[in-house]
């Protein structure tokens, strides 16, 4: 899962981001830089040939997060791993999600870190550059379970990383899911309201959608009806033509004209229109609960809210992200989290045999989507199984049309740190809130986050020599 994958742990990041900066500078100076790809693989091949006695019992740890329904997956997947691989035995740490990065990055920096484990795709070119990451490449040929042609190829990239730039070279980590996040409605609201949501495959436009919020919110105080929660800040802001930063990673754009407008947008829902809640209402009750208590018309939704959906006594199902102009393409976040290695796991081959299991077996992927988790990384299987199974949503099409038309990662996952973005996320209840206008805190913010971004372009220039 990915907690809205990003925004309750960009938080975190944000404040552990300068102990990770002492921990891992210097990727030049580590044994396992990429510079050294050559050499990486040879000994890999090496140690990808070093198997285990089947006699001999091997243990390995691997290392997450998550809440009761992704540790119950998680605990089953592992157990058919075992069964499968009868001398392996897993050692399952779950980690709560605040705490989670934090314990990692120390073990790391103490050579104690779990065999494999959660990795958040903004930190692959960091760490596989510091040598925290072992590159996975030579172990794809020997698996039983990795076919390249039947995975996301969008979501692979997300992983891939030339020494230089993401989304090319070898594969440091393997994709753990992939999350579309999607706009769910509340099918028993609309027709109480008079709503007719857009047929599946068309949108409405921003003043469609706003016209038909404020139908759809009633009510006052805590028995108030809100027509949308969790409305995706991307996307407002990329349908507007906005951008957090430039096609060459080099200047931030949040002062722009079309940034300002989208985020205008999204501020005005709940501080002008009042038709979603504000800072301090979803503080005093979550969105998801909302959602599930029946007084929210719309929400944004990743697959990994599904269990937790079906337990909705209402119907409901997927709409498209609204635009800004008639025929315009819808856009939005998706997310993903990835698996990785430890480059000092004494037992490599297990430790990757155990994540491409997680990532790409055909009863995981299988188990993960039936228990509500996850679309399935198999394109096969997502296209026709998935769509096929008989759970909401009904409008499953909508989750593979972000993977494959319309989504977009985090603009972070493309630069060596991410601390400048979480200025962004730690700072914006600024505007949320109304204790500066958008514009003030467009204006205010860019030179913060300028400096951040320079700062981490000379850092990859460093790491990089």
């Amino acid at each position: 899962m990915f907690v809205r994958g990003k925004k309750s742990l960009v938080i975190l990041l944000a404040i552990i981001f300068t102990l990770s900066a002492i921990l891992f500078a210097g990727c030049s100076k580590k044994e396992e830089s990429v510079k050294s790809d050559t050499t990486d693989k040879t000994e890999q091949k090496a140690d990808n040939n070093k198997t285990s006695d089947d006699s001999k019992t091997v243990n390995i740890s691997f290392s997450g997060w998550g809440g009761p329904e992704e540790q119950a997956v998680f605990t089953e997947l592992i157990n058919r791993f075992m069964e499968k691989k009868t001398n392996v035995k897993v050692e399952y740490i779950n980690t709560p999600s605040d705490q989670f990065m934090t314990k990692l990055q120390t073990a790391l920096a103490a050579n104690q870190a779990p065999d494999s484990f959660y990795i958040p795709p903004d930190y692959v070119m960091r760490w596989a550059c510091t040598g925290n990451i072992l590159n996975l490449q030579p172990y794809l040929k020997n698996s039983d379970f990795f076919d390249e042609s039947n995975v996301w190829p969008r979501l692979l990239d997300r992983y891939r990383f030339d020494g230089k730039q993401m989304g090319k070279g070898d594969l440091y980590a393997l994709p753990k899911d992939v999350g579309p996040f999607a706009l769910a409605y509340n099918k028993e609201l609309f027709e109480e309201a008079g709503v007719t949501p857009p047929a599946p495959g068309e949108a409405w436009t921003f003043d469609e959608f706003l016209e038909n919020a404020k139908k759809l919110t009633k009510g006052s105080g805590e028995d108030k009806q809100f027509a949308v929660a969790d409305f995706n800040i991307e996307s407002a802001i990329w349908s507007h033509g906005g951008e957090f930063i430039d096609e060459t990673g080099t200047k931030i754009l949040v002062d722009t004209p079309e940034f300002i407008e989208g985020l205008q947008f999204y501020v005005d829902l709940s501080l002008k229109y009042g038709v979603a809640p504000t800072v301090s209402e979803t503080q005093s009750l979550g969105s998801v609960q909302r959602w599930l208590n029946g007084k929210v018309a719309m929400i944004g939704m990743g697959p990994w809210n599904q269990a937790q959906f079906w337990t909705a006594p209402f119907e409901w199902d997927l709409m498209r992200w609204p635009v800004k102009n008639p025929g315009d393409p819808s856009v939005v976040w998706y997310g993903s989290m990835g698996f990785a290695v430890s480059p000092k796991t004494e037992y490599k081959q297990e430790a990757f045999d155990l994540i491409a299991f997680l990532a790409f077996d055909r009863e995981s992927q299988k188990a993960n989507y039936e228990m509500g988790q996850a679309v399935p990384n198999l394109i096969d299987m997502a296209k026709n199984d998935f769509l096929k199974y008989d759970k909401y949503p009904k409008n499953k099409q909508e989750f593979i049309d972000i993977i494959e038309k319309y989504g977009r990662p985090a603009p972070a996952e493309l630069t060596f740190e991410n601390d400048w973005i979480n200025e962004f996320w730690t700072t914006w209840d600024m505007a949320r809130s109304g204790e500066k206008s958008v514009e003030e805190y467009c204006r205010y913010i860019q030179p913060k986050m300028q400096e951040l971004l320079d700062k981490s372009i000379k850092n990859m220039q460093e790491a990089t020599k």
